[in-house]
């Protein structure tokens, strides 16, 4: 399971713990807090949708939990609180809803999905997205570092974990991950015991490139072009943004710039509500170069794009100006992101060959700690980590 829109309709759709927007959708076990799902439907038209809630594994393939063994109460149901657009030259619907149901409960940790459908045809998946529920019995420390093989140490960055638990090595899974590129997902091996702690450390799976500031946008107001935006146009009913020309940073020097690294936030400057008078706009980006890449493809990522390398988000070169070029629908707002290069034939963008790699780039990591011990029946997570470095 990926945090996927399966139907062009769907648009901008936001899971985080109500009030703590920009952050990972993680709930604590036990806790009272709960995520808010929100969404756009492209058109004027109103409809009821469905959702259901399962628990995966930690490789996020749902596993066989029966529904009262991961919720004490309702895991599944409508979702029928909307507002119409207001105002905008696009028609959408905005849906929201809070999970899980009131006076329900989650009762296991680990990974879970939220697939959403319309309320007559249970089959069709709109669109799923992923969170997580954390035991926090294991203590995790991350420390962000220069490479132990001192390799690169300018272009790379080193993220070791040590792990406080009354669980065996043996039952642990350790994953980690850069921004939100699931191509940046990897499973950390053990190294060793630091007295009592369990060390996931100085191994080649434990090194990332550094990459470079994220570059970024902001579409909030309409009426002139703002940060890295060159026009705003009107045609034919629809908004078009045309972003400055995008430049080649590799062979750039560093500068610090405060950014989501590849997030986003809706946001309207001269309207009141802006879930449902932020308009959608066609975003145009452009990146000038004499010839096309030979042995890979471009590809725009950060939350826009839902961090996936696929035919959305890649870039396709056009010889008649000389320039790759791609064209997104996208919300109001601000929004950050990267472009990578995917060489022919891998599965890992690299960000060397556009942006650059240094090590003083901000990344955010994320590490989940799972256990499965004989006992179990399913992956519980027994710790979470998020560090800024």
């Amino acid at each position: 399971m990926t945090d996927s829109n399966y139907v062009d309709q769907v648009r901008t759709v936001t899971l985080y713990k109500n009030g703590v927007e920009l952050e990972q959708p993680v709930l604590l076990l036990g806790s009272d807090d709960r995520l808010l799902l929100r969404f756009d439907i492209l058109g004027a038209e109103t409809d009821n949708y469905h959702y259901r809630i399962r628990h995966c594994n930690s490789r996020w393939q749902i596993d066989n939990m029966e529904p009262y063994e991961f919720v004490n109460g309702f895991d599944e149901g409508t979702i029928d609180d909307y507002n119409p657009s207001f105002t905008t030259l696009t028609d959408f619907v905005n849906y929201y809803h809070y999970l899980p149901e009131k006076y329900s409960q989650l009762l296991i940790s680990g990974n879970y999905v939220v697939i959403v459908t319309p309320q007559d045809y249970p089959d069709s998946v709109l669109f799923t997205r992923r969170f997580c529920v954390t035991e926090e019995t294991a203590k995790t420390v991350v420390e962000v570092t220069v490479p132990y093989n001192n390799e690169a140490i300018r272009q790379r960055r080193e993220v070791d974990v040590t792990v406080e638990s009354p669980y065996s090595h043996e039952y642990l899974t350790v994953m980690v991950r850069q921004n939100g590129r699931e191509d940046l997902l990897r499973e950390l091996p053990f190294a060793g015991y630091d007295g009592n702690k369990l060390c996931y450390r100085h191994r080649p799976e434990n090194i990332f490139a550094a990459g470079n500031t994220f570059r970024w946008f902001d579409i909030s107001n309409l009426r002139t072009a703002m940060y890295n935006v060159c026009q705003i146009r009107e045609f034919g009913g629809e908004i078009f943004a045309i972003l400055c020309p995008l430049e080649d940073h590799s062979n750039r020097p560093f500068i610090t710039e405060t950014v989501l690294n590849g997030g986003m936030k809706v946001n309207v400057w001269d309207r009141s509500n802006k879930q449902t008078e932020a308009d959608y706009v066609y975003v145009n980006f452009a990146l000038p170069r004499p010839h096309p890449f030979m042995d890979g493809e471009i590809y725009v990522v950060g939350d826009l794009t839902q961090w996936h390398l696929n035919a959305h988000s890649r870039m396709e070169y056009n010889f008649d100006i000389k320039a790759y070029t791609l064209r997104l629908q996208l919300k109001q707002g601000y929004y950050s992101y990267q472009l990578l290069f995917l060489p022919t034939g891998t599965r890992q963008g690299l960000t060397a060959t556009l942006e650059g790699d240094h090590y003083e780039t901000t990344n955010d990591y994320y590490v989940w700690v799972y256990c499965h011990e004989p006992s179990d029946r399913y992956d519980r997570l027994v710790g979470f980590k998020k560090v800024n470095n």
